[in-house]
């Protein structure tokens, strides 16, 4: 094996560069893994579009990957090298008041891969052991969507979505996707609402029991008939703009769950009374938890999820330029962008 690698930088706000430097060398207790595919996320566009508020420069992008060991220490995890892994990319402090109560997602001085941290847009990388996950044989590309895929999976679980509820997802990105298919994994009828028809089409596709497109449709009138006048017993909130988590509280029900994942950059102002009125449960949700990740293998493993149709774009990662513009410029043409890093 060479001793230098290939490394996406973002430099400065717009700016990408692929740079050579050495390939890292693992500490005690860390692996070196050689990187399959890296997903786009949204917090990498807004490194780059210099949006994201916690991001300093230069940065390496990225936090959701597949890879393979290429060597690991002896562990009790079952680890060895050749295998296909993924990895949670949310470092904890482990000493903060949530992290002291085991909610370590939510750590105080959380630091995400590819925002507070340098990432995983290298051709190799190191990260501790106990962090790596067994994809238990499933293809890199599946993989690689995994840590999106329990952003969704985390907020179902925090709102206990329950079989028969009637849920409704602001939002058809691929978190939103995501979150509509783990709400159906626990046996719920799923709506999901969007501007983007193109994307309505793939989240039907993937089992959404109806989509609503927000062009088209009195979205009051659509919920009334959808729930004879009850309102939903779950909404998800997935865009994180103010008129999407007014729609929330509009279309909920009496007693009924909010959860709100998408980042909000705008105030909102409403009547808090409206909370009170309707007695309801709002959660927040961040990140995710290593049972998540476990969970989540397993599941696809046993084919009980399906993420084929959510990749739109395969990218070289030398391409990363151009992919980087295709999602600024033209966002509702790509659902989920892939870097392939090393065949």
């Amino acid at each position: 094996m060479e001793n230098m690698m290939k490394v996406v930088y973002i430099k400065s706000p717009g700016n990408i560069q692929i740079l050579e430097e050495p390939i890292p060398t693992p500490k005690k207790g860390e692996a070196l893994l050689k990187v399959k595919y890296c997903g786009i996320c949204g917090s990498d566009v807004a490194v780059y579009k210099g949006e994201q508020p916690f991001a300093t420069y230069p940065r390496i992008p990225g936090h959701e990957f597949s890879a393979e060991i290429v060597s690991i220490e002896n562990n009790d995890l079952g680890l060895r090298e050749g295998m296909l892994v993924t990895a949670n990319p949310y470092f904890n402090c482990g000493h903060c008041y949530p992290c002291r109560k085991g909610n370590i997602n939510c750590c105080v001085n959380n630091e995400t891969m590819g925002v507070q941290r340098n990432g995983s847009f290298a051709q190799y990388i190191t990260m501790p052991i106990h962090r790596i996950y067994s994809g238990e044989g499933l293809d890199a590309k599946i993989l690689a969507q995994i840590e999106p895929f329990c952003i969704g999976f985390h907020a179902v679980n925090r709102a206990n979505v329950k079989e028969k509820e009637k849920v409704l997802v602001f939002g058809a990105g691929a978190i939103g996707i995501f979150a509509m298919l783990s709400a159906k994994l626990k046996g719920a009828d799923v709506y999901i609402a969007d501007m983007l028809q193109s994307r309505l089409e793939v989240a039907r596709a993937l089992g959404a029991n109806n989509t609503l497109n927000l062009t088209q449709v009195d979205l009051d009138k659509a919920i009334y008939e959808i729930t004879e006048g009850n309102g939903m017993d779950v909404v998800v909130e997935a865009v994180g703009a103010p008129k999407s988590f007014l729609s929330a509280i509009n279309s909920v029900a009496f007693s009924g769950k909010i959860v709100l994942i998408g980042n909000g950059t705008k105030e909102v102002t409403f009547n808090q009374s409206v909370l009170v009125k309707k007695e309801l449960n709002i959660y927040g949700s961040r990140n995710s938890l290593p049972n998540d990740f476990r969970q989540l293998i397993k599941l696809a493993k046993d084919g009980l999820v399906d993420t084929e149709k959510i990749v739109t774009d395969i990218y070289n990662f030398e391409d990363c330029v151009q992919a980087f513009l295709e999602l600024v410029n033209n966002p509702g043409d790509h659902l989920k962008v892939l870097l392939k890093f090393n065949d």
